[in-house]
């Protein structure tokens, strides 16, 4: 075997020091993790961490919200002052309320579905389907709301992750569960005269999607445990 030259010796060390560079390098960037790690998994575990931490917040809240409800009875506020803040509170849905209402359902089509020429995305729910369920149901007065059991404030947003539906951070699959407490028959009425729920009720009839409404005797709706992110507000008149 001919024996290399000084340069060709110098050569392979050079390219083992920057081998020995990139790996070292490599390893830093990823901490012990794998570079190419599942993003959908990590994504999953995003949100899985990001809800536990939402219920940790709300159930914080809702301790703090009893501490103040316990010292005003205590120390025996103005009973004009205690109807204003009852007021406030049901205007806010910071309250718990009861009465009968209306209970609205939408449901993915089933995974066996798959009609030739249609998207998959025309094939479950998406967050344009629950805003039209729950517009309906507040343009016919509907006194409080739910969605999978979480109160619906002013400012709550609904919004799709996936397959997913998103609401004050925490992620829900389908059956969707929308309860309304309000006049039976005027939310009714709006359902039907809905147009985007006229088109949601055609997609459901053709590709099997679900929907379903009911009206039901007892509603009992949590208050809303979390922060209204409202600084000031002032009623329209």
């Amino acid at each position: 075997m001919a024996e290399r030259s000084p340069a060709g010796r110098t050569m392979t060390v050079v390219v083992c020091v920057l081998a020995g560079f990139m790996m070292t390098v490599s390893a830093l960037a990823s901490r012990g993790t794998d570079l190419r790690a599942d993003r959908s998994a990590d994504m999953r575990e995003l949100i899985l961490s990001q809800r536990t931490r939402n219920e940790d917040l709300r159930a914080e809240a809702e301790t703090l919200r009893q501490e103040i409800d316990d010292l005003r009875r205590v120390q025996g506020a103005d009973p004009a002052l205690g109807e204003d803040l009852a007021q406030a509170g049901v205007i806010s849905s910071t309250v718990a309320m009861t009465g009968p209402g209306m209970r609205v359902v939408l449901t993915d089509a089933p995974a066996d579905v798959k009609p030739a020429g249609i998207d998959d995305d025309a094939l479950i729910v998406h967050q344009q389907d629950i805003q039209a369920v729950v517009n309906a149901l507040w343009s016919a007065g509907a006194e409080a709301m739910t969605i999978q059991g979480q109160r619906v404030v002013s400012t709550t947003g609904i919004k799709c992750v996936g397959n997913s539906v998103v609401l004050h951070g925490v992620p829900y699959a389908p059956p969707y569960v929308i309860d309304a407490i309000g006049d039976q028959g005027r939310m009714e009425r709006a359902l039907a005269d809905s147009e985007a729920l006229q088109v949601y009720r055609q997609y459901a009839e053709a590709f099997g999607l679900g929907y379903s409404q009911e009206r039901v005797g007892t509603l009992r709706m949590p208050g809303f445990a979390g922060s209204v992110g409202i600084d000031e507000a002032q009623v329209l008149r």
